[in-house]
């Protein structure tokens, strides 16, 4: 092995040690709830009821009260580019105008039948723009909905260590 490279090798452990405690003093709950989103408040709110058509309350609860909504919002936001951000609030629009076409009403104010309906109607419409916003709300909203605190811990039984280490097992022969 050559000097040089067990000096490089050394120096960026050194530095990498160094940087590690400020990068991580960074994260709190505070930063991760910080989250400001781009939409109006009525956006906001149509995506509420968007999500909470797609994953509706029943014996548990739905994705409006779990705010998988502000998921969503976060995600497209954070990790989507400025064309599919453009299209996402194309199609939010475009449920609203949909809607208003439909029932004379804005679609919070419809019934749930008639939001889903709004929902499926878009979905097999000829429109690709409008397909392609209902298939990335309903895949956002199922894996925000699933990655919930509520569901991994009450419905999933997730366990953070899985698995059992019994030291005192009487082995039968």
């Amino acid at each position: 092995m050559n000097r040089r490279q067990i000096v490089k090798g050394m120096a960026a452990t050194v530095g990498g040690m160094l940087v590690l405690p400020a990068w991580a003093s960074a994260w709190n709950t505070a930063s991760l709830q910080g989250f400001q989103s781009k939409l109006s408040l009525a956006d906001q709110a149509l995506l509420a009821e968007i999500v909470e058509a797609i994953i509706p309350e029943t014996d548990t609860p739905g994705a409006k009260k779990l705010e998988v909504h502000r998921f969503v919002d976060k995600i497209i936001t954070d990790c989507y580019d400025q064309k599919s951000r453009a299209a996402y609030l194309k199609g939010l629009s475009a449920v609203e105008t949909m809607a208003t076409q439909s029932y004379a009403k804005p679609y919070a104010s419809c019934t749930p039948a008639q939001r889903l309906e709004v929902l499926t109607t878009m979905s097999k419409s000829a429109d690709a723009d409008e397909q392609n916003f209902i298939r990335m709300a309903r895949s956002l909203t199922i894996r925000g909905y699933l990655s919930s605190e509520y569901v991994m811990t009450k419905l999933m039984g997730y366990e953070m260590a899985p698995g059992r280490y019994y030291g005192c097992v009487p082995v039968k022969a």
